[in-house]
């Protein structure tokens, strides 16, 4: 197999003529030996760039970027810098954009169960308007409203009934779904009728998601004419149409930009009325190309006949995609990234399940040795965020390089960090 393809690589990622990767002016190298591994690298000008691009595209304070892809503070600081409203759905997310210095009324709360305690939190700090699930959550609003606070702004989410071709566990709008109110059934309209009618709450607009890691630009225009109906009908103000877009995780793949989304989502928009407001929720095609992830390589171990694994110090701790989803990385190494990887192996972590795989199959250089430095491309979205302490491992640290600095953004866990929240008698 050829040399790492370059647009899995982050914008500012440099192969050297020795095949020394360097990101943002940084070498690779340097930040493991600074840092250890694993490591988050993201290269923040390409992360800017990404929202700048959606920002152009769609207008600005009409990008909500949902957080759940990626957040810490540094994250969260960046995309409200750049003008994006920022998606969260649980009260911890509104607790970090909250800490990061994010206006509440920047922020948007999501979620299939939201809490009592999570509702009343978003309604008191003051969040631009709250994208409401289901029935119960409209009793509970209006509840939280007779005890003393204040009516907020509420979009009703709406599941449009389209498929797409994605892993079903992240595809979002069909019928059968945990998400939303059904338009085919007639829940939806039937909500729109409390919520308009409800003084407890201004009702505004609706929402909806079809899936995550969608390619098919059709699969959003085609969901995106039935919001329009909708839309019209209900006579609403806003309108968002959800995130979802794909990113390519291997060579042989291509995915659309912000940009083609955006063409294709405002021309299946241009129905709605004029004055009506378009919002977008991208994530994944915010980050996951911007970052990899840097292993050392511990174990390989050959078994003749069958296959050669490779061993690193990580694992689905820091990326339970392809555990969940089944879902295929390529891999390099960062001090020969020019090579020819002609080696086929399996990727496996340190963790005690022979599930523990971080890419079935993939080549590397027939000349990859223990204490190599093996990257995986495209990590920025759904592995730090989606990482656990499985096994007690700690989980890595974030550097984001920009103009041949490096800088710390989350430190790696210690073992005292494993304990703290202990309580011993």
């Amino acid at each position: 197999m050829n040399p790492i393809s370059s647009h899995l690589l982050p914008d500012s990622a440099v192969i050297d003529s020795s095949g020394d990767l360097s990101i943002a002016g940084v070498s690779v190298r340097s930040i493991a030996e600074q840092f250890g591994t694993p490591v988050f690298i993201y290269d923040e000008d390409h992360l800017r760039a990404r929202c700048r691009e959606a920002v152009s595209a769609f207008g600005r304070d009409s990008v909500i970027y949902a957080s759940k892809a990626f957040l810490c503070t540094a994250m969260a600081k960046l995309v409200h810098d750049e003008g994006l409203l920022l998606d969260v759905a649980t009260g911890g997310e509104l607790f970090v954009a909250l800490h990061a210095g994010v206006p509440a009324d920047r922020c948007v709360l999501h979620g299939n169960n939201k809490s009592v305690e999570e509702l009343r939190m978003a309604m008191s700090a003051g969040v631009r308007h709250i994208v409401v699930d289901s029935f119960d959550e409209l009793t509970r609003i209006e509840s939280l409203v007779d005890e003393g606070l204040p009516a907020p702004r509420v979009q009703l989410r709406i599941t449009p009934g389209v498929y797409v071709h994605t892993h079903e566990y992240i595809s979002t709008g069909q019928d059968d779904s945990k998400f939303g109110f059904n338009l085919g059934n007639g829940d939806a309209r039937r909500a729109a009728l409390i919520a308009s009618e409800s003084n407890k709450m201004r009702f505004v607009g609706i929402h909806c998601h079809i899936g995550s890691n969608v390619f098919a630009v059709e699969n959003f225009t085609h969901a995106a004419r039935l919001m329009v109906d909708l839309a019209n009908e209900l006579d609403v103000d806003e309108v968002t149409f959800g995130g979802g877009l794909g990113v390519a995780y291997l060579g042989n793949e291509h995915a659309p930009t912000i940009t083609d989304w955006s063409r294709h989502l405002l021309e299946a928009a241009s129905g709605l009325r004029t004055s009506t407001k378009v919002f977008v929720e991208p994530g994944r095609s915010i980050v996951a190309s911007a970052a990899v992830t840097v292993y050392r390589v511990g174990t390989i171990k050959e078994i003749p006949g069958v296959r050669t694994y490779v061993s690193v110090d990580g694992g689905m701790s820091d990326n339970p995609r392809p555990v969940l989803y089944g879902s295929g990385y390529e891999a390099f190494v960062a001090t020969r990234a020019n090579s020819m990887r002609t080696k086929s192996v399996r990727v496996v972590g340190k963790h005690c399940e022979s599930g523990d795989i971080l890419i079935s199959q993939t080549e590397v250089p027939d000349d990859l040795a223990v204490g190599d430095l093996l990257v995986t491309p495209v990590t920025g979205a759904y592995g730090h965020s989606m990482g656990s302490n499985y096994n007690k491992v700690t989980r890595p640290p974030v550097v984001f390089v920009r103009s041949g600095s490096a800088r710390l953004v989350v430190r790696r866990e210690s073992f005292d960090d494993l304990v703290r929240a202990d309580v011993v008698d």
